[in-house]
C-alpha cells in the first residue's frame, strides 16, 4: 500500500516561512495529480496547492504569491514553500496524490503560525 508522509511543519511567527514535504513510499508523483489540503479546526477540509498530471500548477486565491508547490518525481516527493505566513494560514496540511483513479492521502502535519 502507498505512504504518503507529510514532514516540515511547526510553530512560526507571522511573516515567517516553513517549507512542507511529502514522501512517497512509491513512483508515485511521476505524472499524477498532486495537491496539498488544509483544514482549520472546525472547518472544512480545503485545497491549498496542486500540481496537474503534465506540471500545470493551481492555487487557492488566499494563498496566491506567497506558496509555492513543486515535485521531484525522481525523488519521489511534493513541497510547499510557504512564505508570508498568516495566522488564517494555521491548519494541519494533507498530502494528496491521484493515480489509476485511487487516491492516497498523508496523515497530515500542523502548522501553527502564531506570535
Amino acid at each position: 500500500q502507498v505512504q504518503l508522509v507529510e514532514s516540515g511543519g511547526g510553530l512560526v511567527q507571522p511573516g515567517g516561512s516553513l517549507r512542507l514535504s511529502c514522501s512517497a513510499s512509491e513512483h508515485l508523483f511521476t505524472r499524477t495529480y498532486t495537491a496539498w489540503y488544509r483544514q482549520a479546526q472546525g472547518k472544512q477540509r480545503e485545497l491549498v496547492a496542486d500540481i496537474h498530471t503534465y506540471g500545470h500548477t493551481t492555487y487557492a486565491e488566499s494563498v496566491k504569491g506567497r506558496f509555492t508547490i513543486s515535485r521531484d518525481s525522481a525523488k519521489n516527493t511534493l513541497h510547499l514553500q510557504m512564505n508570508n505566513l498568516k495566522p488564517e494560514d494555521t491548519a494541519v496540511y494533507f498530502c494528496f496524490a491521484r493515480s489509476s483513479g485511487t487516491e492516497h492521502w498523508g496523515q497530515g502535519t500542523q502548522v501553527t503560525v502564531s506570535s
